[in-house]
């Protein structure tokens, strides 16, 4: 299974690492996961429009990132604030590669292990 480690971001306390159960969830996003953990990742829309849960994601280990697909509201709040450049964004098409700044309510992992930087 997964692993998921959430890490405050420099100026806040923590790190907990969270085992992401892959059957039955590749519908719960990282927001949720947060959440059902007690991790203190700020949100105000939980619907990818305010920006408010962006978070930073590191893939860990040997193998190579999953496709990053991006929905049009997130590429779009992303640039908005000024996370996501126009060449990320060609980057996340050409090389199906994820950019490293979500949205974690938008993001539902995959089968590799993470640090979602909060």
């Amino acid at each position: 299974m997964p692993v998921v480690t959430f890490r405050a971001k420099s100026g806040k306390k923590g790190e907990q690492k969270v085992t992401y159960a892959v059957a039955g969830s590749h519908t719960e996003t990282v927001l949720k996961l947060a959440q059902k953990n007690d991790v203190p990742i700020a949100f105000d829309c939980e619907d990818g429009n305010c920006g408010t849960c962006c978070v930073d994601v590191t893939v860990q280990g040997d193998k190579a990132p999953k496709g990053g697909h991006l929905t049009d509201k997130e590429r779009q709040t992303l640039v908005e604030i000024g996370k996501l450049k126009r060449a990320e964004i060609e980057k996340t098409y050409t090389d199906d590669l994820p950019p490293p700044h979500r949205l974690a309510c938008q993001l539902i992992l995959r089968d590799e292990d993470v640090t979602i930087e909060y």
